[in-house]
């Protein structure tokens, strides 16, 4: 990537050599070392438990390491606290966002000043905040008057970043800060960051995400079980498979791997929705998944694919729609309906939906039981030998069952719990909502894995996920959701993650170039569309059609072969000039669109009848960049 200064010959910002913590009878870091240079992204990367959150919060004060040795700006340095570490310019942004959801945006963005003695000049602080919002570039992207509480995820991922320059950091540590964000979202984020960058500060970048990593990282560190086990590498230098050999201790093989002949195609229809309407964030979802399937429901944060899935399970009221398993029409109000229909769910959030701390391993795998158990007791023995058989796949002694609280356990092993939980009662339909959020790549690999198997047995999966390479990755089909409408329905094979991205845009984003398009028919007459042309097939995005004589063979939102559409021979020419159909019905110009980075749109083309008269193709281009600005 390209930077204003080399990172390898900068003096080191920070040096962190043995570093050790241990937790009660934890050892969460055992001689732990990083150095980070003023001037680059460096990644650190590890396995959930590998310690890099633990090293983060030494670096930034939160936690006071038992040994070793941090050396900032060629001075040793203790820190207490975080009132330290912000003292001296090093500043986290967490995962979750620390801020104040009653105070505004600019009493954030300066809350570590809100503590000090002396009055407050409120002029004054908006006047910084303007300026902090400016160095990153996002100047009109906060009203700084506005409470926290009403910014959506990226936003306050923003605050975070101003919060940190306003104490003037050098070093900001980044702590898994594209959870919560789509595509488009981190693309801007990135953005923010090689700006900061090439201001000359040190940022730590922590992620599972292995393709952001090669992204937007100059070098990467790796930790394992506490310790340091390859500092310093060149990110550039680096394969996937190599990455992944570093964090695990072996290779994960193809984490994706999806069996081309398991895609159900003739299976029955296990569950159908047709409709679905749960106010203010789902308008109308429909969708089927076959028994055998993993279908993928994808989208940007807020477009209702959440809400639509908790509507399925009868944690939401539905206003409209209905909901079909095996054919039969079921109508759950409550997740126990939902249960005994024969649907699982694996929530989102882990710690405040799926389980609960006080109970045991046990209890927490056999909750779903209870719920659909019915009768005197718990039943639990009817269960035993399913237990030993999933504790066994999990990798989970047997000893370990009865530990007292799921809180000792990673996030990734009580992930694999929670979805053991509801294998227990052999579904029908599994739905998982961001199955592997917060995991790190050994785990995911081994979920996918159980994903896949229990498909192969004729379980329908549906599987919600912002991470649109796992969707990708993983589903046979996905569905498109946008501000809380089912906007397409397409093989995984036919997409790709631009591809998904442009699908996934809001409707308020449509609803901008669909005016564009009515501007080009306005002035041509015809039908103009957007669409994605791969190979022999066609992705309609959108469509505005002024003479019904012009219409195209094709929807919004509708996949076509080529030679199934009206405008085959224009769509395989895909020349900048008019071309006619060989039936003398209609002409078509066809113009790639590409976005002001760079980036392939696919193409914008306008048909118009026999007889009509033709316009310059300077005209068509001069709708094609006003659209492309738009996006």
């Amino acid at each position: 990537m390209n930077v204003q200064s080399s990172p390898a010959a900068a003096e080191p910002l920070l040096v962190a050599t043995g570093i050790a913590k241990t937790f009660d009878r934890t050892r969460a870091l055992a001689g732990a070392g990083f150095e980070l240079r003023s001037g680059e992204v460096h990644g650190l990367l590890g396995a959930n438990g590998a310690g890099k959150s633990t090293l983060s919060k030494v670096i930034s004060g939160h936690v006071r390491p038992d040994e070793g040795e941090l050396v900032y700006r060629g001075r040793a340095v203790r820190l207490r606290s975080t009132r330290d570490a912000l003292d001296i310019g090093i500043a986290i942004v967490m995962q979750e966002t620390s801020l104040v959801p009653d105070l505004s945006v600019a009493e954030n963005i300066f809350l570590p000043e809100l503590g000090r003695p002396g009055r407050l000049s409120y002029s004054a602080l908006h006047r910084r905040g303007t300026e902090l919002l400016s160095v990153l570039g996002q100047a009109d992207a906060l009203p700084l008057d506005v409470e926290v509480r009403r910014l959506s995820a990226a936003q306050r991922q923003l605050v975070e970043i101003a919060k940190a320059l306003g104490v003037n950091a050098k070093l900001i540590i980044f702590d898994e800060p594209t959870s919560s964000l789509s595509p488009s979202e981190v693309e801007r984020l990135f953005d923010i960051m090689a700006r900061l960058r090439a201001d000359g500060r040190g940022l730590v970048f922590v992620s599972h995400r292995l393709e952001e990593v090669f992204a937007i990282t100059d070098r990467v560190t790796i930790m394992r079980e506490g310790r340091t086990v390859a500092a310093s590498l060149a990110t550039a230098s680096l394969s996937q498979a190599e990455l992944i050999r570093h964090m695990v201790g072996q290779d994960a093989g193809a984490i994706y791997a999806r069996d081309a002949d398991a895609t159900a195609r003739d299976a029955p229809i296990a569950l159908e929705v047709k409709g679905l309407a749960t106010p203010p964030l789902v308008r109308d979802v429909s969708f089927q998944v076959r028994h055998g399937e993993i279908l993928g429901l994808g989208g940007l944060v807020g477009a209702g694919r959440s809400e639509t899935v908790e509507a399925i399970f009868g944690l939401r009221p539905r206003s409209a729609g209905t909901i079909l398993v095996d054919g039969k029409p079921i109508d759950p109000r409550k997740p126990a309906q939902a249960v005994r229909a024969g649907i699982g769910f694996v929530a989102e959030d882990r710690r405040t939906q799926n389980i609960v701390p006080d109970l045991s391993v046990k209890e927490n795998l056999l909750l779903a039981h209870l719920g659909a158990h019915r009768g005197f007791g718990v039943g639990y023995r009817s269960r035993e030998k399913a237990v030993d058989a999933l504790l066994k796949s999990l990798g989970l002694p047997p000893d370990r069952l009865l530990d007292a609280n799921m809180l000792n356990f990673s996030g990734g092993m009580q992930q694999k719990i929670i979805i053991a939980r509801w294998l227990l009662l052999e579904p029908r339909v599994l739905i998982l909502d961001e199955p592997t959020k917060g995991v790190d790549i050994g785990t995911r690999a081994s979920i996918y894995a159980i994903l896949r198997d229990i498909a192969a047995k004729g379980v329908a999966v549906v599987v919600v996920s912002s991470d649109f390479e796992e969707l990708l990755g993983l589903s046979h089909r996905i569905v498109v959701i946008s501000d809380g409408i089912s906007v397409a329905d397409l093989p995984a094979d036919l997409l790709d993650e631009e591809k998904l991205t442009l699908l996934a845009a809001p409707r308020t984003s449509m609803a901008r170039n669909t005016e564009v398009l009515r501007g080009l028919t306005n002035a041509c007459g015809g039908a103009g569309f957007w669409a994605l042309i791969d190979q022999d097939r066609l992705i309609c995005l959108n469509l505005v059609t002024a003479d019904k004589a012009a219409h195209p063979g094709f929807a919004a939102g509708e996949v076509k072969p080529l030679a199934a559409t009206r405008i085959a021979t224009a769509l395989v020419a895909r020349e900048p000039i008019f071309v006619p159909e060989a039936d003398g019905s209609c002409s078509t110009l066809l113009l790639p669109i590409v976005s002001p980075r760079g980036h392939d749109l696919g193409w914008v083309g306008l048909t118009l009848p026999q007889g009509a008269t033709l316009p310059s193709p300077e005209i068509i281009r001069s709708h094609v960049d006003e659209l492309a600005a738009t996006l």
